[in-house]
């Protein structure tokens, strides 16, 4: 009985790994990675933020003459939204931009996933008080609507 039981532990761990972490959205896609970078980019700016930051190992390592799989953080703001976090809180700027993350899947399809700007923007509430609640709020329909555009 000890070992059937270790068995199944075993057997649920793979499942567990794959559960999103506190505070992450993951949308899993049919897409292909650079299909998805593109339409996480183009999703970005229709949902008036802009792309401030791109950063990823994957074409540094191809030049190096490693193949890793697609791997690309978005970070995306607006000076609106740097404004009002600042007038809540010095301290939770360092969070902007708040990031997207590209990442590709073993079967070449990609996956998009992020914090929602609630959990980043959470350590400081007790600073920014309920208006950083609300601004994080408006940041996670903003980067909710984002996801839903970039991979449909």
């Amino acid at each position: 009985m000890k070992a059937f039981v270790t068995l199944l532990s075993m057997l649920a761990l793979p499942a567990l790994a794959q559960e999103p972490p506190v505070g992450w959205a993951v949308h899993p896609t049919g897409k292909s990675y650079e299909a998805l970078v593109a339409d996480t980019k183009s999703a970005v700016k229709e949902n008036g933020l802009i792309v401030v930051t791109q950063a990823g190992p994957t074409k540094a390592a191809a030049a190096r003459g490693i193949t890793i799989p697609g791997n690309l953080v978005i970070g995306a703001f607006n000076n609106d939204y740097a404004v009002r976090v600042l007038e809540t809180s010095v301290s939770a700027m360092i969070e902007a931009p708040i990031r997207f993350y590209v990442t590709e899947n073993e079967d070449g399809t990609a996956s998009l996933s992020y914090k929602t700007p609630s959990f980043v923007f959470s350590p400081y509430v007790h600073e920014g008080g309920e208006p950083l609640r609300e601004i994080a709020k408006e940041l996670d329909a903003k980067f909710q609507a984002v996801a839903e555009s970039a991979v449909k």
